[in-house]
């Protein structure tokens, strides 16, 4: 089983080491007070030459340099378009998966398409999609999406199968209740091309049923890998009996330190400064799966808190389990990709190696 480790991109802002309220690193609206001391001029003015897409690259560059696979580029209402991310760091990463996630609202599905496939000819094949359920209905309404909830994974569904005709048939035709396609696909320098990898989510039967049909990966929010297993098994069987098969995949924060007693210091520093209770799940110096940890901020369902070897361990038995594409963040992203990538990553990759040789 091929593993894959992502880093979540925070297109709205990232928090610092006990202070983890979001800000825009790298950035200062225009009225905002300088970070220097008082009585301390900047001699870069108001609004410095730079803003926080300099931030988010580092970041990627950090995640690249460190041995991640790919990126996801969080769909955020208040942050930076997830697109628009990907195409500005596309040409300064060199072996980063580059998923984009959007809602099916987004538009046109051959539009989406056609950008899809011009992403995937200049990164060389490594542009992917997310596709989300665009939250509650009054949050789709705030975004001019009136749809029922009864009509998005419909709609997801339709979405997805446009996309994919138009960009390996012509001609292509689908008349749906959302999309309807009369003799269209790509010719020309768009024909031909892979057609990108696609990342749905959701806990429901109907969401695991859909992707079943439709997805390379299904990411499942963060639970204790004893929790997941009836789901990941589900996806699976659903999706051998239609031939085909779907990855597993886990959104899930890491808080990893040298020792135990220094990750559940640095966790409980964050809970205190972001005004959460210390509601930790821990017994002894075990490390544990934390419910919420830093969920509103990285909308991740949990975190998983201790030291290197524990956090290594927790998720190697996700990988047991059936996960095989692992969704990680941690606050602050740009320190922390390092940290994860040279701390953890190499010991799971070595640990479930060593598995499969002796298997």
């Amino acid at each position: 089983m091929t593993i894959e480790f992502i880093w979540q991109l925070p297109t709205s802002g990232d928090g610092r080491y006990a202070a983890p309220g979001i800000t825009r690193r790298g950035e200062r609206n225009a009225g905002s007070p300088s970070p220097l001391q008082a009585g301390v001029s900047d001699p870069r003015g108001a609004r410095p030459p730079f803003n926080y897409f300099d931030y988010l690259h580092q970041i990627a560059r950090a995640a690249d340099l460190s041995g991640f696979d790919g990126i996801q580029i969080r769909h955020d209402t208040q942050g930076d378009e997830s697109w628009i991310v990907a195409g500005y760091l596309a040409r300064s990463t060199r072996h980063l998966k580059l998923i984009a996630e959007f809602d099916a609202a987004w538009g046109s599905a051959v539009y989406a398409a056609k950008n899809a496939v011009s992403f995937q000819r200049f990164t060389g094949g490594r542009f992917a999609w997310q596709i989300g359920h665009g939250g509650d209905a009054a949050a789709r309404r705030r975004q001019g999406d009136a749809a029922p909830d009864a009509d998005i994974l419909p709609r997801i569904d339709e979405f997805i199968t446009v996309a994919r005709g138009v960009q390996s048939t012509s001609p292509f035709s689908f008349k749906g209740k959302f999309f309807e396609v009369q003799d269209g696909g790509f010719k020309g320098p768009l024909a031909n091309h892979p057609v990108n990898s696609i990342y749905l989510t959701g806990e429901s039967p109907e969401a695991l049923a859909l992707s079943a049909r439709q997805a390379n990966v299904h990411v499942f929010d963060a639970a204790p890998a004893t929790d997941l297993q009836p789901s990941i098994d589900s996806l699976q069987a659903q999706a051998r009996h239609l031939g085909r098969t779907v990855a597993a995949g886990l959104r899930i924060d890491v808080l990893a330190r040298e020792t135990f007693e220094e990750a559940l210091r640095d966790a409980r520093r964050y809970r205190s400064g972001a005004g959460l209770p210390d509601d930790a799940p821990f017994e002894d110096d075990a490390a544990a799966f934390w419910p919420g940890f830093a969920q509103a901020q990285t909308g991740a369902h949990g975190a998983l808190v201790g030291s290197y070897e524990q956090v290594s361990a927790a998720l190697q038995a996700y990988a047991q389990a059936g996960v095989s594409s692992f969704v990680l963040a941690a606050i602050p992203h740009f320190e922390e990709a390092y940290r994860i990538g040279e701390h953890v990553l190499p010991r799971v990759r070595a640990a479930l190696s060593a598995q499969l040789q002796a298997a």
